[in-house]
């Protein structure tokens, strides 16, 4: 699940801007798979649409048709305005060469034959790529999508699952509702990851809610048989409300044991953070580890010693009331790394705020984990509304991408509201190097929230190259 466009996703030299040449109105590099951008580095559409070859299955959760190459799911948005659009999931196919837009395709509800919305929740009909989840549930090489479908009660939804196959949108999709544990019956559903948490190859899912004795958490391991049902279940972790965030399966599919993160919920302020460790054959332990408060959050090999990692710290977010404007010390500019040895950690400052920015620096986009240097060892890449900062040992790297100038209205883009943001990092052209994923939208409420992102860099590394950059704003579903 190469996401995440959502919620926020180590010290010191001077910054190296990456920049393409150019004046105010340029951008980050070229678009090889465009038509013809208006500005350098200014992604445009595919210049042609044409259907991926289908494969033969693979073991990577994110090669959505089987044919060996990592794919990228995006959100697509049908309708002029997207605060008002249709939302829809975009899957950009990959190749040898890396992510190819012109091979993508348009996921509705109705493609992954899910049930229609229920009249108590109208606004259920759109599907988002934010809850939605890609996973090999059934063992057959190809990933399944897992979202969830309001019932006839609005207080309660119900996770479906769409089973994948070498073509997408499958023909006659096959769907089942996943067969949760009686006692969590009639819970609401607000947060689902995928993981690998008993190391035994087998894709598993990690389900969060509120149920009507409060929180919820349910793990489902595989694999599952097309009826829905999980190898086994287990209801032991403690019952808290919150976000869970899980360590990413290997691509390659060799099996690693994927921890859990649940975020806390929170008023604006910083989250509080439980991890969940996992452990070949046992899976989850219920004895989680109590970490720093951070909205911001990674899983990586961050000091390259081949066990996993993870990173909370600030993502900006304050609670705005009298008297909790600020954050602990500890907290404020800070991003703690947790060794996976069980070592101390590692406390590292985050990039200073430009003067008179203060606390809204940090931007959507949170941390995410990348090697574009192929050394094994993770960086981290923070998101601030200036650019991504990628932090690697104690070299610090500015890499920026820029919106347009004007609107396709004609309406000239703020410069401060251009900037690119980090939303995940994959080696989509096998090379054993990472490629940095950033987006935009000329949305004014982007430059705040980061919200319906329709511009995606794909960059060379941590280079102001690009490996492609296109934009779905032209992307469509397929005529029947």
């Amino acid at each position: 699940m190469i996401r995440r466009t959502a919620l926020p996703a180590l010290a010191l030299c001077p910054l190296l801007v990456l920049t393409a040449c150019g004046d105010d109105d340029g951008g980050g590099g070229t678009s090889p798979s465009a038509d013809g951008p208006s500005e350098p580095g200014v992604p445009a559409p595919p210049d042609a649409t044409r259907s991926p070859a289908p494969g033969e299955g693979s073991q990577d959760p994110d090669d959505i048709n089987g044919d060996g190459h990592r794919d990228l799911l995006v959100p697509v948005y049908l309708g002029d305005d997207p605060q008002t659009a249709e939302e829809c999931v975009g899957v950009v196919y990959g190749s040898a060469d890396g992510l190819d837009p012109a091979a993508h395709t348009v996921l509705r509800r109705a493609e992954l034959g899910l049930p229609d919305a229920s009249p108590a929740a109208p606004g259920d009909a759109r599907l988002s790529v934010n809850h939605l989840v890609n996973a090999d549930l059934d063992d057959d090489g190809f990933p399944d999508f897992v979202t969830t479908v309001a019932a006839a009660e609005e207080s309660e939804t119900v996770p479906y699952v769409s089973f994948g196959g070498p073509r997408q949108p499958v023909p006659d999709p096959e769907t089942a509702a996943l067969r949760l544990p009686a006692d969590v019956a009639g819970a609401t559903w607000g947060s689902l990851e995928r993981g690998d948490f008993d190391a035994d190859g087998h894709h598993d899912l990690a389900l969060e809610g509120l149920g009507p004795a409060g929180g919820v958490l349910v793990v489902m391991y595989g694999p599952f048989t097309r009826a829905g049902e999980p190898a086994r279940t287990d209801t032991g972790l403690p019952n808290e409300e919150g976000t869970l965030i899980a360590d990413e399966i290997d691509p390659t599919g060799e099996p690693r044991a994927t921890s859990l993160l649940l975020q806390g919920v929170n008023d604006g302020e910083q989250s509080a953070n439980t991890l969940f460790p996992a452990s070949p054959g046992s899976g989850l332990s219920a004895d989680g580890r109590e970490l720093v408060a951070g909205s911001a959050h990674a899983f990586g090999d961050f000091d390259g010693d081949g066990r996993r990692d993870v990173a909370v710290g600030d993502d900006g977010g304050r609670n705005n009331e009298p008297g909790y404007e600020t954050e602990a010390p500890e907290v404020d500019g800070k991003a703690t790394l947790y060794p996976g040895d069980g070592g101390d950690p590692v406390v590292l400052d985050l990039p200073e705020p430009p003067a008179g920015e203060g606390d809204s620096y940090y931007g959507p986009g949170g941390f995410t984990a990348a090697d574009p240097d192929g050394d094994g060892r993770d960086a981290l890449v923070v998101s601030t509304y200036e650019d991504a900062t990628l932090i690697d040992g104690d070299e610090r790297t500015s890499v920026l991408r820029e919106g347009p100038a004007r609107t396709p209205e004609g309406k000239r883009t703020p410069a401060k509201d251009r900037n690119a943001r980090p939303a995940g990092a994959a080696d989509f052209d096998g090379d054993g190097t990472d490629e940095l994923i950033l987006n935009w939208a000329p949305d004014p409420l982007f430059a705040t929230y980061g919200e319906s992102p329709t511009y995606w860099w794909i960059t060379d590394g941590a280079s102001a190259r690009d490996a492609v950059a296109f934009t779905t704003t032209e992307f469509a579903p397929r005529s029947p």
